[in-house]
Formats: C-alpha cells, sequence, structure tokens
C-alpha cells in the first residue's frame, strides 16, 4: 500500500508512520515542521519504504498513493492561536488538496478532525450525532471552525464526486512525542512538576477532560481507514473522565514532585467538560481504548524526562 501522511512529522503522524512503515507500507511523510519535528521521525530516514518531504499542506501536491491520511495541522491552543489565519488555511486548503489529490488518484482519504467539532459542549457525552457549541469569531474559532469546514469539505467531495473518505474526531491523546512547548494540559503539567515548578491550573480545575493514549488512537486510525462499514465521522478517544484537579494530582504522585498547584484565570471558550461516546467506534471498529491515564502517563513523563535531560 502507497500512502501519503501529512503532518507525518508531528506527535501523532510520526507514530502512525511508524505503524505503517513496520507493516511493510510504502510511506510518504509531508511536514512542514512548523509543529512537527525530523527528531520524531529520525530513525526511519534510512528505511527504504519511507520518504520525508518538507512541504506545506495548504500549497498543492502530486503524488501517486492508495491512502492519503490529512493530519497537518496545529493542534494546540498556543501553537494553533500564533498565527490564527494560517491555522484555519491548513485546515481548509489542506482539506481540499488531499480531497482534490484522492479524487485524481483514486485514493481512499482520512480527515483528522477533533473533538473541537463539540465546541463547549452543552450534550454529554458528546455523540457524532451532536452538532455543537462553537464560538465562531473566538480566539478558538480558527482551529474549531477550520476543522468544521474541513469535514464539510470531505462530505462534499464524497457527495459530489464520489471521493472515498473516512473521519476520525480525535479527543485528548497525550504519549511519547509530545511537545514540550504545546501548553497542553498534560504536556504542561509534565514539564512543570519535572522542573520543580508549580502546576498552573486554569479556572478552578472542575472542567474536565477524557485523555487516550497515542498508541490506542493510531489504531483507531488504521481500523477506520481499513474497513468499509463507516466513512464516519467517528469519535475516537478515552471516555474515562478526568477533572483538571485530579490530572494535576495524578502527575504530582508519578513525578514525586514537591510543587504546589497555582490557579490562573480561564481563557476564552475553554470546554467545560470533553467525553466521548464511542459506541460507534465499538460496533462498527471493534476498537476502545486499552491503556489506562495513569500507565500513559507513566511512559509521557519517562519521554519528557529524557528530553528535558532531567
Amino acid at each position: 500500500m502507497r500512502v501519503l501522511i501529512t503532518g507525518g512529522a508531528g506527535f501523532l503522524g510520526s507514530h502512525l508512520a511508524d505503524k505503517l512503515v513496520d507493516r511493510g507500507d510504502d510511506v510518504i511523510c509531508l511536514d512542514n515542521l512548523f509543529t512537527g519535528s525530523k527528531r520524531n521521525i529520525a530513525h526511519l530516514l534510512n528505511a527504504p519504504n519511507f520518504e520525508f518531504m518538507r512541504h506545506d499542506v495548504i500549497d498543492p501536491f502530486k503524488v501517486e498513493v492508495d491512502r492519503i491520511y490529512n493530519l497537518a495541522c496545529p493542534a494546540s491552543p498556543v501553537h494553533y492561536q500564533y498565527n490564527a489565519i494560517k491555522t484555519i488555511k491548513t485546515s481548509v486548503m489542506g482539506a481540499i488538496n488531499c480531497l482534490g489529490l484522492a479524487k485524481r488518484v483514486n485514493a481512499r482519504v482520512f480527515q483528522a478532525s477533533t473533538s473541537e467539532i463539540y465546541g463547549d459542549p452543552e450534550l454529554h457525552p458528546q455523540p457524532e450525532s451532536y452538532w455543537g457549541n462553537v464560538n465562531p469569531i473566538g480566539m478558538r474559532s480558527c482551529y474549531d471552525e477550520g476543522k468544521r469546514c474541513a469535514e464539510t469539505l470531505f462530505f462534499d467531495y464524497h457527495r459530489q464526486n464520489a471521493v472515498d473518505i473516512r473521519i476520525a474526531r480525535i479527543f485528548n491523546t497525550h504519549g511519547p512525542r509530545m511537545s514540550p512547548e504545546d501548553g497542553r494540559v498534560v504536556s504542561n503539567f509534565i514539564v512543570q512538576a519535572l522542573k520543580g515548578e508549580d502546576l498552573t491550573i486554569f479556572g478552578d480545575g472542575m472542567q474536565t477532560r477524557s485523555f487516550c493514549y497515542y498508541s490506542d488512537l493510531i489504531e483507531g486510525f488504521v481500523r477506520l481507514m481499513e474497513q468499509d462499514r463507516t466513512i464516519g465521522p467517528v469519535n475516537l478517544g478515552n471516555p474515562g473522565e478526568f477533572t483538571m484537579l485530579e490530572l494535576a494530582e495524578n502527575v504530582i504522585k508519578l513525578t514525586k514532585t514537591k510543587a504546589k498547584i497555582v490557579f490562573k484565570h480561564l481563557p476564552q471558550d475553554d470546554p467545560k467538560q470533553r467525553k466521548p461516546d464511542i459506541e460507534i467506534a465499538k460496533s462498527k471498529l471493534n476498537w476502545e481504548p486499552t491503556v489506562p491515564l495513569e500507565e500513559g502517563l507513566k511512559e509521557t513523563i519517562a519521554y519528557f524526562k529524557e528530553l528535558l535531560e532531567l
């Protein structure tokens, strides 16, 4: 199988590349290295079935492939708010370029969508049928609405041009190769704890998230791509729900830090709750996560310890 992964040098893209290279696929990794890193794919560069292409997904590209995984987009507030216009262009133009390529070469194309589709949800947990509660003009909108528009494009290309699509809605994910500067809550807490700094909680710490370990998520990607029972969207995430306070206490316990927890003002439109309904993933993909939060945190902490040389 010939496979293109946009965003293939990123946190999730590089793990997906590992899995596909290991099973013998010919993998092309396309990445502009804004949030991705060559470090994440350095071990693959000499593999005969792996190729790296430094390119921005908003600019057209032509390759002959059977499968396209569109993962390219900064996915943490720190990174996607750095250049909001570029973020929405990445989601929209990236989707158009991937769909256009899929149409030309008759490839199946996968969209890495997001739980941010649901915004600050009023329905809990969130099923795929929920339309969400998104502010179209807020600080997070460049990412949330960009991803919503990408889903629209995928379905329009499917209906109008019979492009073979798959859409996954990804909930919070953690694991090795996360960036220590991405500002996500897991990496933030771990880096602060390892450096002996106080852990920063925004708001009262009662807002919830559901954390999935990367290996479970990547397995979900491949299962969705390689089946014909549903095109999606399919929620992929761990329905185990934790408050920010519980997560911080977990990190403090596992890192054995003497740091304290400090509270700061909650950013605009920060969701109060987030938990996937994964019934479709269970029934259509025979998928559900297997790695509990604490086990995943231990692996992520070990990675950051080595990365930060602590």
